[in-house]
């Protein structure tokens, strides 16, 4: 499938500059997420205006930093906390089609349009819930995944009883835990937070200027 009406110009070769093992399935999902986004954004303001049209950098590619660092183990689940529009948890349901994905958040109207581009793409691996992630009991995940969506402290202390408390089964796996993009100078954040994460700026993933100040925070559980 092409880019409607070449609005998404940089698309699918953006992602494969940095990602070179998608399956045909997974191109053809990843390439109807612009023409998918763009037609609901008009009804549903998902993501901002100044937005949609550089989606696979700023959404799509941003989410899939996650996947760019850790592995997530066959059978694996992750819940997204503050989906908004489905990220960064609807882009690595795509490129993990052997975890479950769990997106959650108090916004009905959002996770309507993530439900509606899940079906139309064939996304079998992703389920949503309208709820606060502080809401949700006896339900435990391998790991949390958020985007700005509120400071460390209070991310870690939804998150945590949330996580598995075991250990990480291969040695290329990621012990569970919270894995959060987020942007700026995070040194205050950190520290009110009472964690020790570790910290990776984005830019030594992807060295575009939209990444500058941009980090991936990893809290294990």
């Amino acid at each position: 499938m092409t880019q409607a009406n070449g609005r998404f110009p940089e698309g699918m070769s953006l992602l494969q500059q940095y990602f070179t093992d998608f399956t045909p399935a997974q191109i053809g999902q990843f390439e109807q997420l612009g023409p998918l986004y763009g037609e609901w954004n008009e009804k549903i303001n998902v993501i901002s205006r100044k937005d949609i049209d550089a989606l696979y950098e700023r959404h799509v590619l941003h989410s899939l930093s996650i996947a760019a660092v850790g592995n997530f183990a066959k059978g694996s689940t992750v819940i997204d906390i503050g989906t908004g529009g489905g990220f960064p948890g609807l882009p690595l349901a795509i490129f993990f089609p052997e975890v479950e994905f769990h997106l959650v958040d108090s916004i009905a109207k959002k996770l309507k349009v993530v439900e509606a581009i899940a079906q139309t793409i064939g996304l079998k691996n992703l389920s949503t819930q309208h709820t606060r992630a502080e809401e949700i009991k006896n339900r435990k995940f391998d790991f949390a995944v958020s985007r700005a969506v509120a400071p460390l402290k209070e991310l870690w202390s939804w998150s945590k009883p949330l996580i598995h408390n075991r250990p990480r089964i291969a040695e290329n796996e990621l012990a569970p835990g919270l894995l959060c993009l987020k942007g700026g100078d995070l040194a205050a954040e950190i520290q009110a937070s009472g964690t020790k994460p570790r910290q990776l700026p984005l830019t030594q993933l992807f060295p575009l200027p939209f990444f500058e100040e941009k980090f991936l925070i990893y809290v294990p559980r």
